[in-house]
């Protein structure tokens, strides 16, 4: 006998890229982490919490990462909520603004939490599905009944497709419900939407550390909204979602934007190497604007060589979508990494 609820039960629950035990020596290029260590000021921040000590609960607000981020970003404080990592954000929002029966609504093929979101709520999912060029059509702002909620990453994953803050704002507007802007890996795009929020306030953007501050293993996120949207959410937020140690190392993080930069500009310039080589090997790629690139082929089954790939230590993403097909999603790693993967999948391809 179950005591789960019936949607528990029925739902097959998300599964995260895999990660080998720790200490292994495979190569990680399948969960568009951050292949470089975070700046030192993280280090020192996370140092100086330690030194203080553990004992007291952690500011709730998370204040001080707020006031940064807002001058960083040029919205106020009072605009940003946190939270242990985009993911949590995502979920607060799916509970603020879908009930059971409800309905939520997502492109396809995208980020897969998306619909386990709403399974776990009891709310219906609704993909629509990109087109040729990786744009979204009318479907996308129709109205329907008990939709309450969009969700929109931009840059796409698994494509690295992005769709431009003028075609967001067009979206927006036509949609019957807020558009959630999943930003993970905007960082490593030619532009954002953070100033689409001040122009409409169904326009919700959420952004984390994981990606560009390579702080996935700290679990920091959050969402820059109107204040009335963020005064909601704070009604369902965890008392004390964000500890101590993440407050003061992601403060201290998005305070060093030179060493943003300068990471952003290398995993660019690695970013573009890694697809001119796949493609010169025959993979059909589209323009990433992420930390990753998406890879097809127009006669190879992929899931082989994924599986050669991770015989020889190395772990790319083989991601089959029902109905649109199966691609390799390939995290940009270093440039010693990148060298290793291109040679394996050229040797892949030879067998």
């Amino acid at each position: 006998m179950s005591y789960f609820r019936p949607e528990i039960d029925a739902m097959r629950g998300y599964v995260p890229g895999e990660q080998p035990r720790e200490g292994s020596k495979v190569v990680k290029m399948n969960t568009n982490e951050n292949p470089y260590p975070c700046s030192p000021a993280v280090v020192r921040a996370v140092q100086t919490v330690l030194e203080r000590g553990l004992q007291r609960y952690p500011d709730p607000m998370a204040t001080a990462f707020r006031l940064r981020a807002g001058e960083v970003l040029g919205v106020p404080a009072d605009w940003i909520l946190c939270g242990n990592g985009s993911d949590e954000i995502l979920t607060m929002l799916t509970r603020a603004f879908v009930a059971e029966g409800d309905l939520l609504r997502l492109p396809y093929p995208s980020y897969i939490l998306y619909k386990t979101l709403a399974e776990i709520q009891g709310a219906r999912s609704e993909e629509i599905r990109f087109d040729a060029q990786w744009r979204l059509g009318d479907d996308f702002t129709a109205p329907a009944p008990g939709l309450k909620l969009a969700f929109l990453p931009n840059p796409n994953s698994p494509s690295g497709t992005m769709i431009p803050p003028a075609e967001v704002l067009e979206l927006a507007k036509r949609m019957p419900c807020p558009l959630v802007v999943d930003e993970a890996y905007v960082d490593f795009a030619d532009d954002n939407c953070i100033r689409l929020v001040k122009e409409c306030d169904k326009v919700i953007v959420s952004r984390t550390l994981s990606k560009s501050y390579a702080l996935a293993g700290l679990r920091f996120g959050f969402c820059v909204a109107q204040p009335h949207i963020i005064e909601g959410l704070r009604k369902i937020k965890d008392s004390y979602n964000c500890d101590a140690l993440s407050i003061g190392a992601s403060t201290a993080a998005i305070d060093d934007q030179a060493w943003l930069r300068e990471n952003v500009a290398q995993i660019r310039v690695s970013r573009a190497r890694l697809a001119a080589a796949a493609r010169s090997l025959g993979f059909d790629l589209v323009d990433s604007q992420a930390n990753f690139v998406w890879c097809t082929h127009p006669s190879k089954q992929l899931q082989p060589i994924y599986e050669h790939l991770k015989r020889n230590g190395i772990l790319v993403r083989y991601m089959p979508y029902a109905g649109w097909g199966e691609g390799l999603r390939i995290s940009v790693g270093t440039d010693e990494q990148i060298d290793v993967c291109l040679a394996l999948l050229a040797e892949a391809l030879r067998k």
